[in-house]
């Protein structure tokens, strides 16, 4: 993310393959000015169907995977969904690599498609690196990718000279079960540099944060990064609100 914007690929439905469906109603945590729902919420929300879908594969549920990149977008002229609106979630598999997995998730309201995200996560062993996917996965999510390959290579980030940079403070409650800031407090660092729930949105996870991190937000027109020592432990990029 040192040049143009980042050209993310969304792929369309399965004509066959595991699908997961659940839904959700925009709650007041969710929503900002005006009832609209904002990007950490779809955050949280598609942590929750992709654990509830992992849940209801059968496979081991001891399994942990972190979110290296994650995008988000307008369906057409869709607007975000509204505060008290049901959103429908439906997730799959789109894309493998050797020790990573892309996943597609629609938001769906009223029957037709409103948000539409693509994430890569990355399975972690017990030592915290990457670990292989096995055959299991491949039998319960393959078929839904049909062979689609997909990249697990991150693109460089460099803060530019002209940024505007302020601290960022980080919360106890920003924390997660592995003791890592969230990738959706991540999110509402984005919603801070866009001023609102922009209708397109890339975040990319180049590293940890932990609570006792010095971070700084660097923000540029469309842009965001999250530094620690000088160093880009998150970026962003994002179309005007």
């Amino acid at each position: 993310m040192t040049g143009g914007r980042a050209d993310t690929a969304f792929p369309g439905p399965p004509d066959r393959g595991r699908r997961f469906t659940r839904d959700r109603r925009v709650r007041l945590g969710d929503a900002g000015p005006g009832g609209v729902l904002r990007p950490d919420g779809v955050a949280r929300y598609l942590q929750d169907v992709a654990m509830d879908d992992w849940e209801d594969s059968g496979l081991d549920p001891g399994a942990t995977w972190v979110v290296r990149r994650t995008a988000m977008r307008l369906a057409g002229a869709a607007a975000w969904p509204g505060l008290g609106e049901v959103v429908t979630l439906t997730t799959w598999c789109s894309g493998t690599g050797p020790a990573w997995a892309e996943r597609r998730t629609d938001l769906g309201v009223g029957g037709s498609t409103a948000v539409e995200t693509v994430a890569l996560w990355v399975p972690v062993g017990p030592t915290g690196l990457p670990a292989r996917l096995g055959p299991s996965f491949l039998e319960v999510y393959g078929p839904a990718a049909s062979g689609r390959r997909v990249s697990g290579r991150l693109p460089s980030a460099v803060v530019p000279g002209g940024a505007s940079v302020r601290p960022w403070a980080l919360r106890r409650a920003d924390l997660d079960a592995l003791g890592h800031v969230n990738n959706a407090a991540a999110w509402q660092a984005l919603v801070e540099a866009a001023g609102g729930s922009p209708p397109r949105a890339t975040l990319v996870h180049h590293g940890s944060l932990s609570l006792d991190d010095e971070v700084t937000l660097a923000t540029a027109p469309g842009r965001l990064w999250l530094t620690v020592g000088g160093t880009v432990c998150v970026s962003g990029e994002f179309a005007p609100c």
